[in-house]
């Protein structure tokens, strides 16, 4: 037997409706087709289209963090310098 819905399923558009490289909309993360055909999809499918927003906005968080890990890492000095070198070069100049 099928369950009936009671609720339906909102659309998550946020008003920002801008594209990233990737082609998923900034505000939402659904993609073009996603966005486009959203009033034509069935609950279940929007659910669906949910879950994978959610799974793309996780995937965007564990770039942004490896991202910020990198940075902390590599912040210190330019050109792959370190402070070994850095030292080193200006000993000589009084």
């Amino acid at each position: 037997m099928e369950q009936i819905e009671l609720f339906l399923v909102e659309s998550p558009c946020r008003g920002i409706c801008e594209n990233s490289a990737k082609g998923f909309c900034k505000g939402c993360l659904r993609s073009r087709e996603e966005r486009f055909q959203w009033f034509n999809l069935s609950n279940t499918e929007k659910r669906k289209v949910l879950q994978t927003c959610k799974q793309r906005w996780q995937r965007l968080l564990r770039a942004r963090q490896e991202r910020l890990e990198t940075m902390d890492e590599s912040r210190h000095l330019p050109y792959g310098m370190t402070d070994e070198n850095n030292q080193s070069l200006f000993d000589d100049i009084e």
